[in-house]
């Protein structure tokens, strides 16, 4: 499999503030993606806010543009992110190779790591979650609940916490499975409410969080994200990591 030329790295479309942090020969990337950016755009008056401020097409689930030599560049999106999450997320600059890496998310052969500042503290610094959810679609929007049968685990540690005032911890989050607003309910379910959740959060908590600091943005991020693939008959490792955003860890 041949590498795209770097002139189409360069002239990415990228959205507002979405930078590239990692990139293989193979045509792999990792994009950084802030909190409040679309991993794609719904329709045509999305564009402007999405990880790349071109056209979508959900079918193929490929960005499309026409580059300076009159071709179409595409870039096929391998995994999403909710649009108030920031971090890791990946592309690919051919279908194959989109097929591939997708297969590997299906079979769970892709380790991601999160980070979330939530109110709260764990009682142990090390827990393994597990819960059966419900997930359903109400009015294009989707509610995740924690009385169902979608099994769903994460691995969690505790990396800081302070006690006084308003008890709070980062904590790291590796989701086994890939269930949608898991993180998010989850940690809900376990009183520890990610700052800023605006669905399963502490509504009031995150008010007068708002009001001290100015920052009304959900606390959860995709730090990390690794795996192995093979392509033409050799083994690839990839990993990429988007660096926590600084008001993480600002209270501690």
């Amino acid at each position: 499999m041949s590498a795209p030329a770097d002139p189409f790295w360069s002239t990415l479309p990228l959205g507002r503030e979405v930078a590239i942090v990692q990139r293989d020969p193979n045509g792999l990337v990792a994009l950084a993606k802030p909190a409040g950016v679309l991993s794609h755009p719904n329709d045509s008056k999305d564009e402007a806010r999405s990880l790349l401020t071109t056209r979508y097409q959900p079918e193929g689930e490929f960005f499309e543009w026409k580059k300076e030599n009159g071709k179409a560049g595409r870039l096929y999106l391998l995994n999403r992110l909710d649009s108030a999450t920031s971090g890791v997320i990946l592309g690919a600059s051919s279908e194959a190779l989109a097929h591939d890496i997708r297969a590997l998310f299906q079979r769970r052969h892709i380790r991601k790591v999160y980070n979330a500042l939530v109110f709260g503290i764990p009682g142990a610094p090390h827990q393994v979650w597990r819960d059966q959810l419900a997930v359903q679609k109400r009015g294009g929007q989707i509610r995740t609940e924690t009385s169902g049968n979608i099994p769903a685990e994460a691995h969690m540690q505790v990396l800081r916490s302070r006690r006084s005032d308003t008890p709070m911890a980062l904590i790291s989050l590796e989701p086994k499975t890939g269930r949608s607003h898991q993180l998010r309910v989850q940690c809900a379910k376990r009183h520890l409410p990610i700052i800023g959740d605006a669905t399963y959060g502490d509504f009031r908590a995150n008010r007068e969080f708002a009001k001290i600091t100015g920052n009304k943005r959900l606390f959860l991020h995709s730090l990390e994200t690794s795996f192995e693939y093979t392509s033409g008959n050799r083994t690839y490792r990839f990993a990429a990591h988007a660096p926590l955003p600084p008001e993480f860890t600002a209270f501690f």
